[in-house]
């Protein structure tokens, strides 16, 4: 897990983005549900911020352990995939989730 928490607004990142739904509108997905007899099913995706690609130049420390043997422990990783933890992760996922657009969907006016 990346250390976003040292990221600095405005230096490190420029906009975050929260994919949170608000409780009203899973109520409301849930009755739709029970009233049409709709199977409803679970997906937890834990894989999600780590398949895609960031728009910025980001560094990060090597991780405890990770130090090749007879190297300095100064270097530091250029990240080409988001990690969880950054605060681009979320954005460059609801970025490239986008793509579902194409396949006619559309966003929800009051859960973006």
């Amino acid at each position: 897990m990346a250390k976003g928490y040292t990221q600095i607004f405005g230096l490190d990142y420029g906009d975050t983005f929260s994919p949170v739904a608000k409780m009203a509108s899973v109520h409301l997905f849930i009755a739709i549900v029970a009233l049409q007899i709709w199977p409803l099913y679970q997906l937890d995706v834990k894989t999600a911020f780590l398949n895609w690609d960031l728009q910025e130049e980001i560094y990060m420390e090597q991780p405890p352990g990770f130090v090749a043997q007879g190297e300095s422990s100064g270097l530091v990783c250029s990240l080409c995939k988001s990690l969880y933890g950054l605060k681009q992760s979320s954005r460059a996922w609801f970025g490239k989730f986008s793509v579902v657009k194409e396949f006619g969907m559309t966003c929800n006016e009051v859960d973006h």
